[in-house]
């Protein structure tokens, strides 16, 4: 992976000064000041009074945890103490890969449904297929209350170890067990990527991980070759990650020496920019927007930020989270600390954090950033104003404000969301793969405008939602036909030809997306340096 240029001015050694603080040398570390003195005295006088007068016998390992978790709450929302759990759930996140059999899956009625195989996994390889229920691991009957957590556990394991598991298959009579090596499974960052319209590619970076700008280097080089003039990066509901994979992106469509992000702290150390290089492939010419929302956080918002700052892009969607900090992250003997170090800035000398000093509870900080599409005019002629490269104004202190606003998809009904949430096409669309011949789920055949069921199969289909608990009367069913059609299509769609396949039908109802790809005019007029210093356009839909 090509490392873009940073600045800095020496080792950062944080993790060092905090062991010293958290091991022996605690108190004498910490007595710099009378005042810091006189609070650890007052916290071990506390401590010492609770644990020897409380009505009950106090768990210290609860005490000392709330008491760190009080502490670093007064900080910032950001700055969290991870338990040993969840920070090695985290880290295996921003990993590019894990060890397990390659099953998409979800638990119902205490069974691990087989929703897809990944493919070229064991168990791709070996024929588990959509539909298959695992009833029994290693022999054993799957406890009761099954989750999540529990399947990872079950199903996860050292390369080259054997998991056995016995299915439940529609139309078998009895169990198939398989016997499965667990192999590496790799974890994508840009799960999706294809030609949307023709002359327009399209990715979508679910995270920010550590093969993010390959993955993404790679998929471009792909679609380069497919005609892509034009690029959509799909940036919604991508809550950050890895610093330097945001960089790494950004600098795959700037020229080179150009200020990118730069991050600054209170210590020397933490200071750095991080500069485009010269490197190979680069796809500098071609125009680009860039769909963000309420869930585009942290290195998405860099990435949205900078690419908006240099007038290399047009951001269009809604306001995103406005995290502007930067965490170190320093292992502990029982977890992990994400400690704010720095604050980062876009080329243009933006911080986007979003004030946090004003709630109490993170929950509430963290509704605030949904509570409205973007900020009222008002509300942005007393934020921080700022010039991008081309002299046109974009606003700090809150997010990324889009350059065209272009609103969310319209909500969910509630029976569609029942639907959805229940499952309601995943059996009758694998009835409907064992029972039809294979030819009939060619691609073509999925097709919006080919695709359709007899009146027979409706009954059937309508009977088979009402199973799942979801009930409408006739005039809500005339009404959901097409979205029951639409889901039911890209059901048949991962279960005949996988996830991308899927994904295409999906975001074909996709409104923001739709109006996103309208957007190509404007945003060529910006490579083309004609942009000029306008209020932020509102598209509405009719």
């Amino acid at each position: 992976m090509h490392k873009p240029r940073r600045s800095t001015l020496g080792p950062f050694a944080i993790a060092m000064a905090l062991s010293l603080l958290l091991g022996f040398g605690f108190a004498r570390a910490l007595s710099a000041t009378d005042d810091l003195r006189s609070q650890l005295d007052l916290f071990s006088q506390v401590l010492f009074t609770v644990q020897n007068n409380y009505v009950e016998q106090p768990d210290n390992e609860k005490l000392i945890k709330g008491a760190i978790d009080g502490m670093l709450k007064t900080l910032d929302p950001h700055t969290v103490f991870l338990p040993k759990v969840r920070a090695a759930a985290m880290d295996e996140n921003f990993r590019a890969e894990y060890s397990g059999i390659g099953v998409q899956f979800d638990i119902v009625e205490n069974k691990i449904v087989v929703l897809s195989p990944i493919e070229g996994t064991p168990a791709y390889r070996l024929g588990i297929r959509a539909g298959d229920k695992i009833v029994q691991v290693d022999g054993k009957p799957l406890k009761k209350g099954l989750v999540t957590d529990d399947v990872f556990k079950l199903l996860k394991g050292p390369t080259g170890t054997t998991v056995n598991v016995d299915i439940e298959r529609p139309g078998e009579g009895a169990l198939l067990n398989f016997s499965i090596e667990r192999a590496k499974i790799p974890i994508e960052s840009v799960p999706y990527s294809y030609m949307i319209k023709p002359g327009i590619g399209y990715v979508r970076i679910i995270r920010f991980a550590q093969t993010t700008g390959e993955e993404l280097e790679k998929a471009v080089a792909t679609l380069r070759a497919q005609g892509m003039k034009s690029l959509l990066i799909d940036l919604r509901s991508n809550s950050g990650g890895l610093l330097n994979q945001a960089v790494d992106v950004l600098d795959q469509f700037v020229p080179e020496d150009k200020k990118l992000v730069y991050t600054r702290g209170r210590i020397q150390t933490s200071n750095a920019d991080y500069y485009s290089t010269d490197r190979k492939g680069k796809w500098t010419d071609g125009a680009i927007v860039v769909l963000v929302d309420h869930g585009s956080a942290s290195a998405s918002e860099i990435v949205s930020g900078g690419l908006q700052d240099l007038d290399r892009g047009l951001v269009a969607g809604i306001n995103t989270f406005g995290k502007g900090l930067v965490q170190n992250q320093i292992n502990l003997s029982e977890g992990k600390l994400l400690l704010t170090v720095a604050r980062y800035y876009t080329p243009s000398g933006r911080g986007i954090q979003r004030d946090y000093t004003k709630f109490e509870d993170n929950a509430d900080y963290q509704a605030d950033a949904f509570k409205e599409e973007v900020p009222t005019d008002s509300a942005l002629a007393l934020r921080p104003k700022f010039k991008t490269a081309a002299g046109r104004t974009v606003y700090g202190g809150g997010g990324i404000h889009p350059d065209i606003v272009v609103h969310d998809s319209p909500r969910l009904t509630q029976p569609e969301i029942e639907m959805i949430t229940k499952r309601a096409f995943f059996d009758y669309a694998n009835h409907m793969v064992q029972n039809h011949k294979a030819t009939e789920w060619k691609v073509e055949a999925l097709a919006r405008d080919k695709f359709n069921l007899a009146d027979a199969d409706w009954k059937e289909l309508r009977g088979a939602i009402a199973t799942k608990g979801v009930k409408m009367n006739d005039s809500t069913w005339t009404a959901e036909k097409p979205f029951v059609l639409h889901q039911l299509r890209a059901e048949l769609a991962q279960q005949t030809h996988g996830s991308l396949e899927r994904y295409k039908i999906a975001v074909e109802e996709d409104t923001q997306l739709a109006e996103a790809l309208a957007l190509f005019p404007q945003a060529q007029k910006l490579m083309a340096g004609g942009a000029t210093e306008t209020k932020p356009t509102k598209v509405r839909r009719p």
